[in-house]
């Protein structure tokens, strides 16, 4: 079989120039995706690269299928991430993952020995939103998610990743060996908070349920309290989901296909908190930042770029827009979307310092306009009832709060109200890909009475979607001119079209 390892790759691809064999497995992640490809193993790879770093990477899937693990294994642990802009493109090879594995290859019990080995000081994650079975609401971790109650009841074969970690930890403790940090470099707010809630909280449920384990008592949650550290961080970069496209494309530039390839945007960015029990890499020689707060870079980014995004993924989806680049060739659609982040957004933020707020925007327009990668608008619209509040609520209060103007906000939420009705405005079905899937579609077919076939009208419409707690808390439906105004919006999508709607925004 050719592949990487094995082909003579052209001169202008960037292999590894480091000795892969010194590579110690220091850091386990938990879900082998595109961004993490494409971000934290980068950054990785090129510490490596700089002869100044011997951190290794076990790659995990828990969720997703075994190919990838089994495909990243077939070519050596290679894979290639190529860089993509208007200017041209640069292919670089990735050598700094050291081991791969999956429950369906490797057995749960293996992951988890592996988790527990003395020198694994970081296990990392990127398992998306809905992956820390968190009550988006509460912030807490929620009982009866399918996948903590199974792992409850079963947690030396564990399902979540929050089962792996605590399994981990817990077989440390017995063994006494240090804890590890939980890097969460998932796009949450708060990430590290997140998951420091999930896993102490799924710890203190454990130790409720199985006091006869001999690696689970009471004092379980209060060890892993003072022996791991959950640092935040902020991560960026548009990595599109990888097409039947995408993949020729990356065959054109290395002449061998890579099952394993990712194609992303030039820029990046990672702010870490500098909090880590066992030591970190010093990803900051490559371009990292290591901060003691990382909160106003996440609310900048969250509010700014991904609030952006899901306005654009929603209103440009119903607008018939396939990628978010399609959406920048509508001037009602770019200056809608900078209206919202310089002023519905942007004054809603503690800004870190020296940042240029409007130089900051117009970049993200520059990316967003980024022809050469093809992100889909339906992609970055899933689990947006995991988003919403992130990227929508937060700001939308703040502003409701102090008398600001939110007709953006307003018009983007109205916009995933439409989307998650199923259907587009043609009537095509859309695929809603959600935790809250079944709710929406429970909402959108339940009628006025058990006598009556009608639909529920617009007004229904909005006021049963704004009466769900776990997104909009127990605060947003009481707002009588909230819900006028969203109705309103909605109305007018429903009637005028959304790319009608949005030329009314504010310009």
């Amino acid at each position: 079989m050719t592949t990487l390892a094995s082909v003579s790759l052209p001169s202008h691809v960037a292999r590894p120039t480091y000795d892969r064999t010194a590579l110690k497995t220091k850091i386990v992640h938990l879900g082998f995706g595109a961004f993490h490809r494409a971000h934290q193993a980068l950054y990785s790879h090129e510490l490596a690269a700089s002869k100044k770093s011997d951190w290794g990477i076990c790659e995990v899937n828990l969720f997703t299928g075994k190919a990838p693990i089994e495909q990243l294994k077939q070519q050596e642990l290679l894979y290639s991430v190529i860089e993509k802009s208007t200017e041209g493109a640069t292919a670089t090879v990735i050598g700094v993952v050291t081991e791969a594995m999956h429950p369906a290859l490797d057995t749960p019990q293996a992951i988890i020995e592996k988790m527990a080995e003395a020198q694994v000081a970081i296990v990392s994650l990127t398992v998306t939103e809905k992956g820390y079975c968190c009550d988006p609401a509460s912030g807490q971790l929620d009982q009866n998610n399918n996948l903590i109650q199974h792992d409850l009841l079963n947690p030396s074969e564990p399902k979540s990743a929050v089962g792996y970690i605590v399994q981990a930890l817990a077989l440390r403790r017995n063994r006494g060996l240090a804890g590890f940090s939980v890097l969460s470099c998932d796009n949450v707010q708060g990430n590290g908070q997140v998951a420091k809630a999930a896993v102490l909280g799924f710890a203190q449920q454990l130790s409720n349920s199985l006091r006869e384990s001999p690696l689970v008592d009471s004092e379980l949650a209060d060890w892993i309290e003072k022996n791991v550290t959950f640092p935040s961080t902020m991560v960026d970069r548009i990595v599109p989901a990888m097409t039947e496209e995408s993949f020729e494309e990356v065959q054109q530039h290395l002449t061998v296909s890579d099952p394993c390839a990712v194609l992303c945007e030039p820029f990046r960015q990672w702010v870490i908190e500098d909090n880590f029990v066992q030591g970190r890499p010093d990803w900051d020689q490559v371009g990292a930042t290591f901060t003691q707060d990382v909160e106003p870079f996440e609310e900048m980014k969250l509010r700014l770029l991904n609030g952006s995004h899901s306005f654009l993924a929603y209103l440009g989806y119903l607008g018939g827009y396939q990628y978010i680049s399609d959406t920048m060739h509508d001037q009602h659609y770019q200056q809608a979307v900078l209206q919202m982040m310089l002023v519905e957004q942007a004054p809603t933020l503690s800004l870190p310092d020296g940042v240029d707020v409007e130089a900051y925007a117009e970049q993200l327009i520059r990316r967003f306009s980024n022809t050469e990668l093809k992100h889909k608008t339906g992609q970055i619209a899933m689990d947006g009832s995991q988003k919403l509040p992130q990227r929508f609520l937060n700001s939308l209060r703040h502003n409701m709060k102090n008398g600001l103007p939110y007709p953006c906000l307003v018009m983007g939420i109205a916009g995933w109200m439409h989307y998650v009705s199923g259907k587009d405005q043609s009537g095509n079905a859309i695929e809603i890909k959600d935790p809250m899937a079944d709710i929406f579609a429970n909402i959108f077919s339940s009628t006025f009475s058990n006598t009556c076939s009608e639909h529920l009208t617009n007004h229904d419409s909005v006021r049963a979607l704004l009466s769900l707690e776990a997104i909009f808390g127990n605060d947003l439906a009481l707002d009588e001119t909230l819900f006028n105004q969203l109705t309103d919006a909605y109305q007018l999508i429903d009637t005028q079209g959304v790319r009608a709607a949005v030329a009314t925004l504010p310009q």
